[in-house]
């Protein structure tokens, strides 16, 4: 068995996640051992941070990208916007503040890099996260996954993956675990979404998603499995770190074991029709009042997703394209039609933000009664 590979995405995933792997290192360091500095640059001001030795020697400077920056000025009390005007317009006021916390408020925290150990100069801040963060990081994650879906009969085939600065994304569908979802017509297949952040942006993630073959919009179902690299209460994180290398070695083995178990009983075809079943049964949710409510009806399904007038007017664009696709042209407008709405977003995102808006397709399938009364019910629009 073997996983079929669109214009060579999982050779490039392996591959930086290979190169990354290679230059990645971990300090352990008091906050008080350390300077910050900002220096000016032609594309704009970065912050570096100087870990040093005992007596003040520096031992490696390294360059703090989004991601790290944005991590030290909130655990500093800054929000992210006022952060990076200071870093921009104000930077001798930012070090001195930073400085001055690292000093007088000291702590142990890990530094993720990207270090180049033979240069004192070389080397990206990608993250500062707690001493008791627990790295379970990305080839821990495919090669506890890819093997469980090599192995499988189901033929998967990768769509898409990313690796940002705050996380690595892989989504998968099945090429022989398919069937007809809210209609004759809309085809659909199973489907899984990894993801895990090196970072402090996430857990270690196993999802279903099921896709609309029509459009290859993606939902995230409520099978869902997250692992969180911190541990949730203070005992348990002091006893992670005083864990030797071989006990966390077999600590992370036992949460690979446990993923590949989840990989396997979110990639079956039982798991699929259970889904299925539930689109069907979204197709009989029709909005009374049906197209000429449209507008309306969204305005109601953002206001229960919280969605911002932006995302709201993305929701309407997809059910715009949404009922000219097979399985949904002359259907009523239902809240199956809204499922595809919402992830038909997902399409104009970010890599960021298109887990997000593939789990609220999930969240419209699953809304409860009185929520979906509230969709459902929405008035024809007014004219304008």
């Amino acid at each position: 068995m073997s996983i079929e590979n669109q214009n060579h995405t999982l050779e490039s995933l392996l591959e930086t996640v290979r190169d990354q792997s290679a230059r990645k290192a971990d300090y352990i360091a008091q906050t008080d051992s350390l300077q910050v500095r900002t220096v000016e640059r032609e594309t704009g001001n970065e912050t570096q941070v100087i870990l040093e030795a005992e007596g003040g020697e520096p031992t490696k400077v390294l360059t703090a990208n989004g991601v790290a920056f944005d991590q030290m000025t909130t655990k500093a009390g800054l929000d992210v916007r006022t952060g990076r005007r200071l870093q921009q317009s104000y930077p001798d006021v930012l070090d001195h503040a930073l400085n001055r916390i690292h000093q007088q408020e000291s702590r142990s925290a890990m530094l993720r890099t990207f270090d180049d150990s033979l240069s004192l100069n070389g080397g990206t801040l990608r993250a500062v996260v707690s001493d008791k963060f627990k790295t379970f990081d990305n080839p821990d994650l495919l090669e506890a996954v890819l093997p469980t879906l090599i192995e499988s009969d189901a033929e998967w085939q990768i769509v898409n993956a990313q690796i940002t600065d705050r996380r690595l994304y892989a989504r998968f569908k099945s090429l022989a675990i398919t069937g007809e979802g809210s209609a004759v017509g809309d085809l659909m297949a199973q489907g899984v979404v990894v993801g895990n952040s090196e970072t402090g942006h996430g857990s270690v993630s196993v999802a279903q998603v099921v896709w609309t073959l029509a459009c290859l919009n993606g939902m995230q179902t409520a099978n869902k499995n997250r692992t969180a690299h911190l541990t949730s209460s203070r005992s348990d994180g002091d006893t992670w770190a005083m864990l030797t290398d071989e006990s966390k070695r077999l600590d992370n083995s036992a949460l690979s074991s446990k993923l590949r178990d989840i990989t396997a009983a979110y990639a079956s075809r039982e798991m699929f029709e259970s889904v299925l079943a539930q689109f069907r049964v979204a197709a009989a949710d029709v909005v009374t009042n049906g197209m000429a409510a449209a507008q309306p009806a969204v305005a109601a399904l953002g206001s229960i997703l919280k969605l911002s007038k932006a995302e709201s007017s993305s929701v309407l664009d997809g059910l715009m394209r949404t009922i000219q696709q097979p399985g949904y042209v002359g259907q009523p407008l239902s809240r199956a039609t809204m499922v595809n709405a919402v992830t038909a977003a997902a399409h104009g995102a970010d890599a960021d933000s298109v887990s997000d808006w593939q789990s609220l397709g999930g969240k419209v399938l699953d809304l409860p009664a009185n929520q979906w009364a509230a969709v459902a019910s929405a008035p024809v629009a007014m004219a304008a």
